[in-house]
Order: structure tokens, then sequence, then C-alpha cells
């Protein structure tokens, strides 16, 4: 069987995309929030003008993971939307997501991504933290994140 490809996310994604993060957040008891913090749900194209917004598919067509780099100014990208449906965890598919996420910011020239996220999803810490990543107090975090990790592309 084929390993499932990392493509980029058309608007033609966004129900699936929208569906799949939903998902998780509420396994993870987070509360979606299509108005504010999940507004970049509506217009995958538009939004990530500049970074990226990649789906994980597998060969039938199914969107079994995302990531994001969205552009923040100043050489810095936020990873966002790092998400893998229940059944695909495991398996290294986040690890490939975030490898791959790593070497597009390098190639689209930012020096530094920074992201939110929340200390109930230990498995996304555990692998952020195998990465480098570095805890940013500075930053202002969203409802639903309670810590802010940066890492620094010339030393990753």
């Amino acid at each position: 069987m084929s390993a499932p490809v990392i493509r980029p996310a058309t608007n033609a994604d966004t129900e699936k995309v929208r569906a799949l993060i939903f998902t998780v957040l509420d396994e993870y008891g987070l509360e979606p929030a299509p108005k504010t913090t999940d507004k970049d749900l509506s217009d995958l194209e538009s939004f990530y003008a500049g970074g990226l917004f990649d789906v994980l598919e597998t060969p039938a067509g199914d969107i079994i993971g995302t990531v994001g780099l969205l552009p923040m100014g100043d050489g810095v990208a936020e990873l966002r939307k790092m998400y893998l449906k229940q059944s695909a965890r495991g398996r290294g598919h986040g690890k490939r997501l975030l490898t791959h996420a790593i070497k597009q910011a390098k190639e689209l020239g930012f020096r530094r991504i920074e992201l939110q996220t929340a200390r109930v999803l230990e498995e996304a810490l555990g692998l952020y933290a195998k990465y480098g990543f570095a805890p940013s107090p500075e930053a202002a975090l969203e409802r639903r994140c309670d810590q802010a990790l940066a890492l620094d592309l010339k030393t990753a």
C-alpha cells in the first residue's frame, strides 16, 4: 500500500480539513473557535499566502493530517493547525509533518518558527521538544492555548 502524501491544500479541502481539526480538538476537550482562532479554515489559500497549508492524504483521498505556516513578519512563521487523525497517530506521520514544515520554512526564508499549543496535547509537546522548540514566554496566547514555543531555524 502506498504511503500518504503531503500536498498543498486548496479551498476545496476546507470541509475535510475543518472536520479533522474540530474532531481532534473535541478529543482533547478543546473548543473550536470558527470566528477567531479557526477563522483561517474558511479560506486556506488566502490566509496562508506567503506561507503554506498542507495536508497529509492517503491514496484513497482521506485527509489524515494538516500543517500550516503563517507568515507573521520579520522572518517569523507561526506553525498552525498541525493535527493528525487519531487512527494515524503513532506511525511517524507527526514527525514527517513537522520535518516537512521546518524544511519548508527554511526554503521560504523564515528565520524562526513560533507556535501556540495546549498542555493536553502531550504527544505534540514531546515532538516539539525533540525538534528543539523551546518555551517562548513573551507570546500572547490564544484562548485555548497555555504554552508558546519557538524554534530558531539557524540552529535547527
